[in-house]
């Protein structure tokens, strides 16, 4: 006797095969029979006629430390297949954090209703299983988060000491379960850096078994010696890299990513356990402080905003921003203020704007414009860019070392986390890369995509019983329909669930029937062993 048997679906199991008809079984939270079930019963029976099963989606690259502390139902991920978010990435991460870091993190989201209450990985992930969630997490953590923890906000290199215990930091999280370390080497107080503290830190996850996961040192001028670095890490602290979000951006970089992957796969060659994930759009999203140089953050928020009313610094920032500075390019160029869109900050009416469309409303320069909006919003703000070529997407998609992230957070068309426009990654990526990429363009085929989101990144994780259907694995499954799936999420209207997912089970529970949350959090915290 079953619990719940999902019938006569077209199976894909996550290993990259092509679908075969069968049946799956579910017993508490397990899978526990793949194949023809119909002499079987069931608590629950669901007629799967037409659509397709798989294995539930795992998130390689999110940001839901915190909003799954907000609302823990996750709907946008949820109910786009996800049953599984990685959390941390970017070199920022919820845990462990103490003095200027617990400081800054506060300022960051001083408009969620959140109150801090942690301190090491263990407490914040106690926390997180004591709201529940309806996903699976899987937590890294941030190098950023460490430094700002020891060393505050300051542009300096660390002293012996002071390395040490930032490694001794690290290594405590890593003993209570994180999958590994990240970086995001635009942002500051990571950007503050070099290669030889990295690899001080990822030796120290590598001990422990964990992996290293890289936002590069640029993605724009600098993508093949930041790519390069990434590769070096790996080499030299003898850690699995997994490079985020894979990317050529700015016009005048389209056709980088030949010589991106190609530099990859002489890596692989050469034994560097080298990975990468992509979200399938052709724009990116940060805060509108990561265009700012980074010697403009040092000393934190306090600092920023003085230097951004004083004129003489504003005269520098527009300088560096436009020629660079101190081997950093900004992320304007080759995007430019009419490519960049307000997301999400205090200021509701700038929202979905550009800073060009701004500036010429104020009369105003737009490289001013975007300093006063930063300095209105107390570098709140959120924004959209447009970037990548289409060519350089699909080229990057296609190559077998490269599995799909959101680099989103859940969030939800309602509640606290329905705030500003979101990226509509963060409703969408699963979904559009098994509609448009799938069905509609015939980029991947529907056995290598699944595979991408289920199996690959949970053997990166070092999770043998999920991202598979097989007996014995954990029953994270999701009923889709090959027809219907897709995004609907846009950049100016992105709060709106895909279609096509029919059921999504969470650790054998049903958490989504006919796209609807049922409002169950079955996830687990998933911490690994080493």
């Amino acid at each position: 006797m079953f619990d719940t048997i999902i019938r006569n679906g077209w199976l894909y199991d996550g290993a990259g095969s092509p679908g075969v008809p069968a049946d799956v079984g579910i017993v508490g939270d397990r899978i526990t029979a793949v194949g023809d079930l119909s002499p079987a019963s069931a608590s629950r029976n669901i007629d799967a006629s037409g659509l397709a099963v798989s294995p539930g989606f795992i998130d390689i690259h999110t940001h839901s430390d915190l909003p799954l502390l907000v609302d823990g139902d996750a709907n946008s991920h949820v109910r786009s297949g996800v049953t599984t978010n990685v959390t941390g990435n970017c070199g920022s991460s919820a845990a462990p954090v103490r003095g200027e870091a617990v400081d800054f993190m506060q300022r960051r989201t001083a408009d969620l209703p959140l109150e801090w209450t942690w301190n090491s990985l263990s407490e914040y992930l106690d926390r997180l299983r004591d709201g529940g969630t309806s996903v699976n997490v899987a937590p890294l953590v941030g190098a950023g988060t460490v430094r700002a923890s020891v060393l505050g906000l300051e542009d300096r290199a660390p002293d012996e000491s002071e390395l040490q215990e930032m490694c001794a930091l690290l290594e405590g999280a890593m003993k209570e379960g994180a999958f590994g370390l990240s970086t995001g080497l635009i942002y500051t107080p990571g950007s503050y850096a070099d290669t030889d503290e990295i690899v001080a830190l990822a030796r120290t996850a590598a001990r422990e078994g964990g992996l290293y996961a890289t936002h590069i040192r640029g993605e724009n001028d600098p993508l093949l010696r930041a790519t390069a670095e990434a590769l070096e890490v790996g080499r030299r602290a003898e850690i699995p890299a997994q490079i985020s979000h894979l990317k050529a951006m700015g016009r005048h970089m389209w056709g980088q990513s030949a010589a991106l992957l190609e530099m990859i796969e002489e890596a692989r060659d050469e034994g560097v356990d080298v990975t990468g994930d992509q979200y399938p759009y052709t724009a990116s999203a940060t805060g509108l402080g990561a265009y700012l140089p980074p010697w403009a953050h040092d000393g934190g928020a306090e600092a920023l905003m003085r230097r951004l009313r004083d004129p003489q610094g504003r005269e520098r920032m527009k300088e560096d921003i436009r020629e660079g500075c101190e081997d950093w390019i900004s992320l304007h160029r080759g995007v430019g203020w009419e490519n960049t869109l307000i997301t999400q900050c205090p200021e509701p009416e700038l929202e979905g704007r550009s800073i060009t469309d701004i500036a010429e409303e104020r009369g105003d320069d737009a490289f001013d414009c975007a300093f006063d909006i930063l300095l209105e919003c107390e570098g709140r703000v959120g924004v959209v860019y447009f970037t990548i070529g289409d060519e350089d997407m699909v080229n990057i998609m296609q190559h077998p070392a490269v599995m799909i992230g959101s680099d989103s957070s859940a969030v939800s068309v309602q509640g606290p986390l329905a705030r500003g426009k979101p990226h509509p990654r963060a409703f969408g990526t699963f979904p559009r890369i098994l509609g448009e990429f799938v069905r509609d363009r015939q980029i991947l085929s529907r056995g290598e995509a699944v595979r991408k989101m289920t199996s690959m990144p949970a053997q990166r994780l070092g999770l043998s019983d999920r991202g598979i259907i097989r007996p014995g694995a954990r029953a994270d499954v999701v009923v889709f329909s090959p027809d219907e799936i897709g995004d609907r999420a846009t950049y100016t209207r992105p709060f709106a669930y895909p279609d096509g997912i029919h059921n999504v089970f969470v650790n054998g529970r049903e958490t989504v029937r006919g796209g609807e949350h049922l409002g169950i959090r079955a996830g687990e915290i998933l911490t690994r062993s080493f």
